[in-house]
């Protein structure tokens, strides 16, 4: 089943031309992501091969992934809902006892919190210096430096066998702190390259990051909350579906037009909150009924992340011929730092081996999704979105090594990791 690629490629390019060569390709692509399912050994590259699929149909056939018909696949708002779905699936593999870890390790979580927020910022901010980017460009490298960790380092630590608790602590800690810290970096390090307005990017953050996220907790909430606390969220939820009534009505335009300017983005954010509890309560509702569509949450994340690499790959094409290879190298270099500084650091601050284990792969391990997202949101997917798309499929190749590594070579002391493997999400 493995050779089936090969043979795609080898046979698409010696039969001849173009025509030829590149479905072949993008075939081949296709096919050793699928080929991966059945093998025990490579199954856990399997996401990452339908990354570098979707990179290379993208770079082939650019055309085909941007607008279908009257439909552009690059709407912002179409993008936007993928992206929360995307952190909205990542938000269900989390749940509400994952804060509980800060009381346990307060020293292991600050450690983490403080390595991850001042190490990937500043690595990618000096690589924007070494390789000279485009300043588009650049503010992407710094970017996906300054979002915070994703699920997949989660998933390293697992396998791994290192300190899943805190690792688990401090990727739910770094996310719901990335709506300061992020744009305080952007403000910081690419404030000269494009245009910052601080408080319009913590509120684009809020709506990519904690409104879906937030929907999810609030679903973990309502398995263990008492009958009053359910009546206020049903409650808040009466609001949320009179709140989307008014908007399908064409209610706001109404709304802007009569109240001040200034009160139209606090008045926007609260309408997200309130669609935030709807969609809580909905799917709370829905996986009681459906307790499998709970599971298949990842898969959804998983399918959005490739459309959104799709897409900003397609869009980006001509400066990823460009930059591309070094964009790449950027990547090895950043993700790299990551790992050395958060295992060094942590091993400094007298953390034992498998919690430093674990601090390295929430430094070096980034949400590139929500990087994505914030790209999109700002209007630059083709130049500042595609330090994500570079970034995100090495992170999970090297996590995946790294993690294999160290599983094969245990620390000092077992740790308790748990019994729920999750999959990568960013």
């Amino acid at each position: 089943m493995l050779l089936l690629p090969l043979l795609a490629v080898v046979g698409g390019c010696t039969l001849a031309g173009p025509a030829l060569w590149r479905p072949a390709a993008v075939l081949a692509a296709a096919l050793l992501a699928i080929a991966l399912r059945f093998s025990a050994r490579f199954r856990a590259y399997q996401f990452t091969a339908w990354i570098v699929a979707a990179v290379t149909a993208a770079m082939i056939y650019p055309g085909a992934f941007q607008q279908i018909g009257s439909v552009s696949l690059r709407d912002k708002w179409l993008l936007l809902l993928i992206v929360q779905l995307v952190m909205f699936g990542m938000g269900t593999q989390m749940s509400l006892r994952d804060f509980a870890g800060i009381v346990k390790a307060p020293r292991g979580v600050l450690i983490g919190i403080v390595c991850h927020f001042s190490v990937m910022p500043l690595v990618g901010f000096a690589l924007t210096r070494l390789f000279h980017f485009a300043p588009e460009i650049a503010a992407g490298v710094i970017l996906i430096g300054s979002c915070s960790s994703g699920l997949a380092s989660n998933v390293m630590a697992y396998i791994a066998r290192s300190n899943l608790v805190l690792s688990v602590t401090v990727t739910a800690i770094t996310t719901m702190v990335a709506p300061l810290m992020t744009p305080l970096w952007m403000k910081l390090l690419a404030g000269t390259l494009i245009e910052i307005r601080f408080l319009d990017l913590m509120l684009e953050i809020v709506k990519i990051v904690l409104v879906p996220i937030g929907a999810a907790l609030l679903h973990d909430y309502l398995k263990r909350a008492s009958r009053r606390a359910r009546r206020v969220v049903y409650g808040l939820a009466s609001l949320g579906v009179a709140w989307l009534m008014l908007l399908a009505l064409g209610g706001w335009p109404w709304l802007t037009s009569a109240l001040p300017p200034a009160a139209g983005t606090p008045l926007g954010l609260v309408g997200f909150l309130l669609a935030a509890v709807v969609a809580g309560v909905v799917f709370h509702g829905l996986t009681r009924r459906f307790p499998r569509v709970e599971r298949a949450m990842p898969a959804f994340s998983m399918f959005g992340i490739v459309y959104f690499t799709l897409v900003t790959t397609a869009a980006g094409r001509d400066n990823l011929l460009k930059v591309g290879v070094w964009l790449f190298l950027a990547s090895v270099i950043h993700n790299a730092a990551g790992y050395a500084f958060g295992y060094g650091l942590s091993r400094l601050a007298k953390l034992d081996r498998n919690s430093a284990r674990s601090i390295a792969f929430e430094v070096g391990l980034q949400n590139g999704s929500m990087a994505t997202g914030v790209a999109n949101a700002l209007g630059m997917l083709g130049t500042m979105g595609l330090a994500a798309a570079i970034f995100s499929p090495w992170m999970n190749v090297s996590g995946s090594l790294l993690a294999n590594w160290w599983r094969k070579h245990p620390a000092d002391a077992a740790v308790k990791v748990g019994s729920i493997e999750r999959a990568p999400t960013d």
